[in-house]
């Protein structure tokens, strides 16, 4: 299974993004450690990773600690070593695609979306909830119909404010 693993970090001169190798990683602790490689001093360390233009996984770092990991869909583990190694001990959000629906129907100025029916997502829904994505928005963007992982990532990025630089990086 292919992938893509785009690192974000927010250090005191704001945010700077770099793809980030995961090959010969051991366990999710490894990933972790290399998240922590990019910058040993940023606030808030990301990892977007991206597979098989079907599944996203994201996991944060505050101040290189706490790991939190979000799963766009429980599928990724069955499906490949780096799944189950990102997302194989990850239980289900607290917060269910039909609720992150209902929340985002009820808002007005949302745009409604179609939802895949087939999406399980896993993990802390709200891990990006203090930089403006919180748990309805994150598991509506990534239950999108059509939406591939790096539309979902390059989206991300745009609302917590490194979105340019994602997409420079997508760019190189």
């Amino acid at each position: 299974m292919s992938y893509v693993a785009s690192a974000a970090v927010r250090g005191k001169d704001g945010w700077s993004v770099a793809d980030l190798d995961l090959a010969g990683v051991a366990d999710v602790e490894e990933v972790a450690d290399r998240l922590r490689d990019v910058d040993p001093e940023a606030d808030v360390s990301l990892l977007f990773v991206e597979a098989d233009e079907t599944y996203l996984a994201i996991l944060r770092l505050d101040q290189g600690e706490n790991l939190r990991i979000f799963g766009s869909d429980s599928a990724f583990a069955r499906e490949s070593r780096l799944g189950a190694l990102l997302l194989g001990d990850i239980e289900p959000p607290a917060l269910e695609i039909d609720d992150a629906v209902g929340a985002v129907e009820g808002d007005e100025t949302a745009e409604i979306t179609t939802i895949d029916p087939e999406v399980d997502p896993v993990g802390d829904a709200d891990l990006l909830a203090d930089l403006g994505v919180p748990a309805h928005v994150l598991l509506n963007t990534c239950a999108r119909e059509g939406m591939l992982p790096s539309d979902c990532t390059v989206e991300i990025a745009r609302l917590i404010g490194c979105g340019d630089e994602m997409e420079e990086l997508r760019e190189a």
